[in-house]
């Protein structure tokens, strides 16, 4: 055997191999985290998730406060005084036409706590 058959073998191919994995795995979780958003998620009955809802109602900003897709349809929590005469039927129809479907019904919801916003109407939509 030759002298330098007995040496031990060079150490730096398992180091690198050993800091490969971590470094790739920081790459690519820095990277996909420089991406953009997932906006192509879908709210129950094929709304967009990036949907601008208060925009959607078609009442104006400052009378809307809240619009959520619920499992009975929508529901809309918004201040009457800064909203047009007929503003549950015109939510109504903009929120079921966002899913190709017509209003089946308004209710008129109670508030949990009607003193945390004074003068909100809160309305549930049903569309059919």
């Amino acid at each position: 055997m030759t002298e330098a058959s007995h040496a031990c073998p060079d150490p730096s191919p398992a180091r690198a191999g050993k800091w490969l994995a971590p470094s790739a795995l920081i790459a690519t979780l820095c990277l996909t985290a420089c991406g953009p958003r997932n906006t192509d998620e879908i709210l129950r009955g094929g709304v967009p998730a990036m949907t601008n809802l208060p925009r959607a109602t078609s009442l104006p900003p400052a009378a809307v406060r809240t619009v959520s897709r619920r499992e009975f349809g929508w529901r809309v929590i918004y201040h009457p005084a800064s909203a047009p005469a007929n503003a549950d039927q015109q939510a109504a129809v903009a929120l079921c036409r966002l899913e190709s479907r017509r209003v089946e019904r308004i209710e008129h919801a109670i508030q949990a706590a009607p003193l945390d916003d004074p003068g909100a109407r809160m309305i549930d939509i049903f569309c059919a």
